[in-house]
């Protein structure tokens, strides 16, 4: 019977990929047609540009000739557009047409759809395939057999499944057939985990379960948080979700309206193979450092990086209580109270103009504070800038009787007068003569008018440098006051600490009225748990009509486990406050093997809400080597890998290790050295360190030097628990001459410890 069933799925495959075929050409060959037919209308569109104007009637006659043409060229280029489209999806469907299909019955009728990552209507306008994203497609992942209940357009519609097919075709082939009654059959997940990885993330739209479903098509929420545990499939969900949104609202929603924020560049490229293969445009990426850089021109902020790599050295108590209160929703509205003291007056600064004063400091001041006291920060702002502007417009009135203007009156060229005036004409000399003067003033004041456009004259950097000297701290007031000296030492150098590039483009946007993008109409964070409740509040400020996705887990908490005690989840009301947040929990690991799912979850002080997919492999395998004698065997363990793996990962704690480690294998090992500069994944072995391998994974990990040395404090756990689940199959953890203690208590049945690997011999 299984026989017969994929014997008749194969046929269908074939007649729709026959279909396929036949549209294929027929697209491609109006595709030809159609570029012809641009090509003439753009060149009948240059002959209508170059017709006489010289008569009245001649001109409105090419006026309306010329917009004629430009909306032919204009229907040409989009009628090409949408056959190339067309012809992409087609391309993209061919070797897999569909991957499911439901049976159902609805007002007495049967019917049978097929479910694949994009739609085909034959030329009789049946639907062949159905795009994973339509309405009706939710059946195939939400329901089970009997009645299901879907949103269509119209409103709640019930069906009753009857049946629910899956299938894995290759190159045209069914391989697979299973009917099931579950969202996706173990049967399909199975094949797809245990598959080996890639340097791209593939898109998982054939194997989407029921709560990833959830997240994809959720509308409703203004902050959707995703808390899922590694390898739960958030990300993979959350782009899913980015075809999906672009989907349901196709008309009003572009790629270039949502911005993905990664943890890296690693990773942004990592996933960037994902929306193409669903036929979408990629969304904007940025990573918080990149957003923030972009904001404090000519000053190095500090990245999450760098700051890992300088705590490992030491953070002292005062300093994590230090951090802890910067990072707290509450530190903003202190800036808030701060700015609105009604004789408050901003840091500013001199306006010059080639070395001499143009608007003081002292002038500005005075204008800021001659404003209605009870006016925001911004509308003073604004006000006074608007005052500095008609001020500079009357000193530019002034000065045309200059000498200097005068003077380069009267050696312009023809030419250049001509080319100044740009077609103008005046009823006297005078009046032309006065237009080029102030042409001539205010090209030479334009510096002073971008000071002021663009708020040069305010020192945000000693403002906050202020606020800092006013507040009143949880910490001892000598300490602060290094905190504070700190800071003023940094900014001498041109760098700005990570803890304080929110707040300060909180404190500049609130005294300046800007920072908003008021285009983004959604903002997706990925590994959320790493951004500070500051953060978060000032990218909601940042994309004010954006609605935001929240991807993350507390467990793997690298960056802060050590200082940060805070649960962000229990603080969302007070970072969005009145936004209507939708929290949903993914508990089950889908990446890793049950042994390696199992002995991750051990390392957590609770990780008991952790539940493994039943994919079995080889227990985690530890090796205690002496620390100056590991080479070989490190070397034996990774070639073994290589033989049986596409990607290998040999995680280290920090940086320089992973540096110096590159440096001693590279002769005998094909290797790689990932840092934070790096932008591309590479297949075959790689070294890098753990915290940029978050949000990734591999074949096979090699954990190195998980000894008692590097990972003894009791959040090093976190640490532990996201290196070992960035493995797919096999997880090797060596220590060097004694393994960390979070290892060694852990129950001996979880995992295997074995002796050094020997070297291969020729």
């Amino acid at each position: 019977m299984q026989e017969q069933t994929k014997q008749q799925e194969q046929a269908r495959v074939d007649w729709v990929r026959e279909q396929m075929t036949a549209r294929l050409a027929a697209v491609k060959a109006q595709q030809a047609a159609a570029h012809q037919e641009t090509t003439r209308v753009e060149q009948a569109y240059g002959e209508a540009t170059r017709v006489n104007i010289t008569e009245i009637d001649d001109r409105m006659e090419t006026n309306a000739a010329v917009q004629q043409q430009k909306m032919m060229v204009a229907r040409a280029v989009e009628n090409e557009t949408i056959l190339q489209h067309e012809e992409d999806r087609l391309t993209r469907l061919l070797p897999a047409p569909y991957f499911g299909r439901i049976d159902i019955q609805q007002d007495g009728e049967q019917e049978t759809l097929y479910i694949g990552t994009g739609t085909f209507i034959d030329g009789q306008d049946h639907f062949l395939v159905y795009d994973w994203r339509a309405p009706i497609a939710s059946v195939y992942y939400n329901g089970t057999l009997g009645p299901v209940t879907y949103q269509a357009p119209v409103g709640p519609m019930t069906v009753t499944l009857e049946n629910k097919r899956q299938f894995t075709i290759e190159a045209g082939r069914v391989t697979n057939v299973f009917d099931t009654d579950e969202t996706v059959g173990d049967a399909v997940l199975q094949a797809v985990l245990g598959a080996q990885s890639d340097a791209l993330m593939q898109n998982i739209v054939a194997t989407i379960q029921k709560e990833q479903n959830d997240i994809i098509r959720d509308t409703t929420a203004d902050v959707l948080v995703v808390q899922g545990v590694a390898g739960s499939g958030k990300t993979s969900a959350a782009l899913q979700r980015v075809a999906y949104l672009l989907y349901h609202s196709r008309k009003t929603l572009d790629a270039d309206q949502m911005v993905l924020f990664s943890p890296n560049q690693l990773f942004a490229n990592y996933v960037s193979a994902v929306l193409p293969s669903l036929g979408e445009k990629n969304t904007r990426q940025a990573t918080l450092y990149e957003f923030f850089a972009k904001r404090f021109s000519g000053l190095h902020v500090e990245t999450l990086f760098e700051r890992y790599e300088r705590d490992l050295s030491g953070l002292p108590e005062a300093a994590q209580r230090i951090r802890r209160f910067k990072e707290q929703s509450r530190y903003l509205d202190l800036i808030d109270t701060y700015l609105k003291q009604p004789e408050r007056v901003p840091f500013f600064v001199d306006i010059t103009l080639d070395g001499e004063v143009f608007f003081s400091a002292k002038t500005i001041a005075k204008i800021y504070a001659a404003q209605p006291a009870t006016a925001t920060a911004a509308n003073k702002f604004l006000d006074t800038k608007n005052t500095l502007i008609r001020r500079l417009k009357l000193r530019v009135g002034m000065a045309l009787g200059d000498d200097w203007v005068q003077e380069r009156l009267g050696s312009m060229s023809e030419e250049e007068a001509r080319r100044r005036l740009g077609g103008h004409r005046f009823a006297s000399a005078d009046a032309e003569a006065t237009f080029l003067a102030r042409q001539l003033v205010e090209e030479a004041d334009a510096p002073v008018y971008d000071a002021i456009y663009n708020d040069y004259f305010l020192d945000a950097y000693q403002e906050y440098g202020r606020f800092l000297d006013a507040v009143v701290a949880p910490v001892a007031p000598k300490v602060w006051a290094v905190a504070v000296a700190a800071y003023r030492a940094d900014l001498e150098a041109h760098v700005l600490r990570l803890e304080d590039a929110a707040p300060l483009l909180w404190l500049r946007d609130a005294l300046t009225g800007g920072g908003a993008n008021h285009r983004m109409q959604n903002v997706f964070v990925d590994e959320m748990q790493d951004y500070s409740e500051v953060q978060l509040r000032y990218l909601h400020h940042a994309f004010p009509k954006a609605k935001l996705t929240l991807l993350g887990d507390a467990k793997q908490d690298v960056f802060s486990s050590g200082y940060q005690a805070l649960d962000l989840r229990r603080e969302l009301g007070r970072v969005f406050p009145g936004q209507r947040v939708h929290q949903v929990d993914l508990m089950r690991s889908y990446r890793s093997t049950r042994p390696i799912t199992e002995f991750a979850k051990a390392l957590l002080t609770d990780g008991s809400h952790i539940q493994a997919f039943n994919r079995d492999g080889a227990k985690p395998r530890l090796m205690v080597l002496p620390h100056d004698g590991y080479r070989d065997a490190l070397i034996a363990t990774v070639t073994r890998l290589l033989a049986t793996n596409h990607t290998v990962a040999i995680l280290t704690r920090d940086a320089a290790t992973a540096a110096k480690l590159f440096a001693t294998l590279q002769l005998d090992v094909a290797v790689t050295l990932l840092t934070p500069a790096d932008h591309q994944m590479h297949t075959g072995c790689v070294i890098l360190p753990v915290y940029l391998a978050k949000g990734l994974e591999f074949d096979a990990v090699v954990g190195f030097d998980v000894s008692a040395k590097h990972f003894a404090a009791a959040g090093d756990g976190d640490v532990l628990y996201t290196l070992a689940t960035r493995a797919l199959h096999t997880l090797v953890l060596i220590a060097l001459d004694a393994v960390s203690p979070l290892i060694a208590a852990l129950p001996a049945e979880l995992y295997d410890r074995v002796p050094a690997e020997a070297p291969a011999t020729n």
